[in-house]
């Protein structure tokens, strides 16, 4: 747990840090404190961003971080209230004006091959959001014939001329994070299919050590290793751990490296530093790089509670 200095930092922040300290951390629910998201701070902001057309930015997917389905999967994780009519009018949209040939959702054409990271992070709104159940089934199974040999997922497994064997760290725990929250939302179909992907795309993560090579046991990409909020569509270890301890996969020794580092990172005064953001513009401003992160910190300390040493 953190100390009671970082706890009231982080109290005195963003009325959505505030309230997902408050469930996470603290272990109680605030429906109250919850349904202020909506009127006060960045919640406020970026539902005051929606156009008379029912969306965001100019559409589904442009532009990429002010767009409909960006501004969404961000509500989603700052906690906005499942219930809210102007979050749930955009995903009725979505589901009912996306899809493309193949059930995904697609931000292109309808007859190009749809993308599992953008489904993965759908199916994760929309089911925080509470869409109607049998508009999620196209892409459930879409997603479902999306599985690489190796368990997990990649964005380009479907498309022409590509044998993709390898999977993607980043679609994987996009799709993982998406199953965790339709299974949380008591969703019903194809729901025992669902949970042997996440399994299956668990053990990938926890197979590369979450930021390993396979073959030289290096790391990936040395952005994983970096705190990012909001990661998008990126991945890094703070992502694939919070994935992780919301999935309820128990604690596993393939997970150290990666908890190692983020212990690491925890500065004298109990805080952690947010990493440059993603270029692109946004409805709200960003943490500045370099500096202690009320966001980062308590995506860590939820971890770390998680998995404790």
């Amino acid at each position: 747990m953190p100390t009671s200095e970082v706890l009231d930092w982080l109290l005195d922040g963003d009325v959505a840090v505030a309230y997902l300290t408050t469930r996470d951390l603290l272990g109680r629910e605030d429906p109250t404190l919850q349904r202020r998201i909506a009127t006060e701070g960045v919640g406020a902001a970026m539902l005051a961003a929606r156009g008379p057309d029912g969306h965001w930015g100019r559409g589904f997917y442009q532009p990429k971080w002010t767009s409909s389905h960006y501004t969404l999967l961000h509500l989603r994780e700052i906690g906005l209230p499942a219930t809210h009519p102007a979050a749930r009018e955009t995903v009725e949209l979505i589901l009912a004006t996306e899809k493309g040939d193949d059930g995904g959702v697609n931000p292109s054409s309808r007859h190009r091959p749809s993308d599992a990271c953008v489904n993965g992070m759908a199916l994760d709104y929309a089911s925080w959001f509470w869409a109607d159940p049998a508009a999620l089934e196209s892409v459930v199974d879409f997603l479902l014939g999306e599985r690489v040999v190796d368990g997990g997922f990649n964005c380009r497994h479907n498309r022409p001329g590509e044998d993709v064997r390898h999977s993607s760290v980043h679609t994987t725990v996009c799709v993982i994070e998406g199953i965790t929250t339709y299974l949380l939302s008591k969703y019903a179909y194809r729901r025992d299919e669902l949970e042997v992907a996440r399994a299956s795309s668990v053990e990938f993560l926890l197979r590369h050590r979450l930021f390993r090579s396979e073959r030289s046991g290096e790391p990936i990409d040395p952005e994983f290793t970096r705190l990012h909020f909001p990661a998008r569509w990126h991945f890094d270890i703070l992502r694939g751990l919070d994935a992780l301890a919301a999935a309820r996969v128990p604690r596993d020794e393939r997970m150290d490296d990666a908890l190692e580092i983020l212990r690491g990172r925890r500065r004298d005064d109990g805080r952690w530093v947010v990493n440059r953001a993603y270029p692109g513009a946004t409805h709200v401003r960003h943490e500045p790089a370099g500096k202690p992160s009320r966001w980062v910190t308590l995506i860590a300390e939820r971890v770390l509670l998680a998995y404790p040493d």
